[in-house]
């Protein structure tokens, strides 16, 4: 079994390069109204992704790896980041983090790290701003994504 910083074994990744729907969340409500990122746009601001939560260690410590590569976890086919470009803005991207479990306890602290890493380290994309949101199949999405829009408040240009 793996978890607690167990390491993962590399055969459970899908390729980085690839972009495959049925393998990563369809996009909810938050996305809803916006241009949501698909095949190279995605993979391309996913990457973006990845190297802010490494500079800022946004790592999920039950499975011990950046939280990008969640949605490359083939054992969490539903899990993982899901991203749109403001219908109104292109200033602003929309990122949905669905987490593992509708309990994981966890989706509070991975969120606010990842819009805390977005949003602090600006220079290194091309958005002013990024909103960050928990998938409403979390039990506490409403609690979590308030805290959320609290986080974005310090950030809004």
């Amino acid at each position: 079994m793996f978890g607690l910083g167990s390491p993962t074994p590399d055969d459970v990744f899908e390729d980085e390069d690839s972009f495959d729907p049925a393998t990563i969340p369809t996009p909810g409500a938050f996305l809803a109204d916006h241009h949501v990122l698909a095949g190279s746009d995605h993979l391309s601001v996913h990457q973006t992704a990845h190297d802010l939560f490494e500079e800022r260690g946004v790592y999920d410590v039950t499975f011990g790896y950046n939280l990008t590569r969640l949605n490359l976890d083939t054992r969490h086919p539903d899990a993982g980041f899901r991203y749109a470009v403001d219908a109104d803005d292109s200033a602003v991207l929309w990122a949905e983090f669905t987490p593992t479990t509708p309990f994981c306890p966890q989706s509070q602290t991975l969120a606010v790290g990842a819009s805390r890493a977005w949003n602090e380290l600006a220079e290194s994309h091309n958005f002013d701003l990024v909103r960050v949101r928990v998938a409403e199949m979390h039990e506490r999405s409403e609690a979590v994504n308030d805290r959320l829009v609290d986080v974005e408040s310090e950030y809004v240009p």
